[in-house]
């Protein structure tokens, strides 16, 4: 069921009104109202997470990756000159930075995303 919505929802960026008509008609206009109003509330929540930054570090701040709450990067930091540090161990630094970065943002992204779905799936 959820796929099911979800499919309808990707259809509901089709602005054609022929369109949105055949999906009221497959859904009923009740449950076209709450997928409407679950874009409105996932393009919300989007504006929300990109705001949100959250860094993720290695090897003592050796390394710092930034991401924003939609899991898109925005920057990487190296404090250390990195002729110090050999090309393995610098690829390793990246790599574990680049997940606890990860990790907060996923953290981060699904607390908004089941906030901002909870009135259509109480309980969830």
């Amino acid at each position: 069921m959820l796929s099911y919505i979800c499919l309808l929802y990707e259809r509901l960026n089709i602005r054609n009104s022929h369109e949105n008509e055949k999906i009221k008609h497959m859904v009923g206009s009740e449950m076209f109202q709450k997928l409407e109003e679950l874009k409105k509330i996932a393009d919300e929540s989007k504006s929300k997470l990109d705001t949100i930054i959250v860094e993720g570090e290695s090897g003592g701040n050796l390394v710092v990756i930034t991401l924003n709450g939609n899991r898109e990067f925005k920057s990487l930091k190296i404090n250390t000159d990195h002729k110090l540090i050999s090309h393995e161990d610098l690829e390793d630094l990246i790599t574990v930075a680049f997940q606890r970065a990860m990790e907060k943002a996923n953290k981060i992204n699904e607390d908004e995303v089941r906030k901002s779905s909870q009135f259509l799936f109480p309980g969830l």
